[in-house]
């Protein structure tokens, strides 16, 4: 059972989203909360991921991502906007915000996308990725030291980001690569670390900066 807070602001965002994912048989929405309350609720039910909105009037959702950030055991956190132009999209995803969802997204969709980001997937609604892609290439433009980061990691190492760079999940790259999702989740967090990046997020993009995505299109 995956286990979900939603924060929002508005009551009615907050009904809708735990309407549509209480319908999934594997997913419980455990609490949903306004910003005010989203550090007690997450400390009170130890949620795996947490549905969290950007732009709050009561709590800033920058800040409230970093605060979870810390947590011992911190869960996933995807954030929630109106807006596909967002100027807040790059800050969410170096603050280390796993995915970034749109609030008109499809119900039919939410369930598998809650899915795919409790199993590590990057989830990025398709309409701002032309946005986060830009915005990390604006902080990114240092090829040479991309390259040089990149070369450090193990062969290992860069076959999980190679796949992770493709979207795949952790089951996903484990079967691929004949390796439990433990020790995936192992080399996910050391490629983080050589890279210097906060989230798969930044790796994938990291990838496609550098240029590994080539060697998956080559013939």
């Amino acid at each position: 059972m995956i286990r979900v807070v939603v924060v929002d602001d508005e009551a009615l965002v907050r009904f809708g989203f735990s309407l549509i994912l209480n319908a999934a048989a594997d997913i419980e929405v455990v609490a949903a909360v306004p910003g005010g309350q989203a550090l007690e609720a997450v400390a009170a039910h130890a949620p795996d991921l947490v549905l969290l909105d950007i732009r709050m009037p009561d709590v800033d959702g920058l800040s409230l991502l970093r605060r979870l950030r810390t947590l011992d055991r911190p869960p996933v956190v995807a954030m929630l906007t109106t807006f596909d132009n967002d100027e807040y999209i790059a800050q969410a995803l170096r603050s280390g915000a796993g995915g970034y969802l749109l609030k008109d997204t499809d119900p039919d969709a939410l369930a598998p996308l809650v899915r795919s980001l409790a199993d590590g997937a990057v989830v990025l609604a398709p309409k701002i990725m032309p946005t986060v892609v830009e915005g990390y290439l604006r902080h990114h433009r240092d090829l040479e030291t991309g390259t040089a980061r990149t070369a450090a990691l193990t062969r290992r190492e860069h076959d999980v980001l190679l796949l992770l760079a493709q979207g795949l999940t952790n089951t996903e790259i484990g079967r691929s690569l004949h390796l439990s999702v433990g020790a995936v989740k192992e080399h996910v967090s050391a490629l983080l670390a050589k890279l210097a990046v906060n989230n798969r997020v930044q790796a994938a993009l990291w990838a496609q900066r550098a240029g590994l995505l080539d060697e998956v299109a080559a013939p």
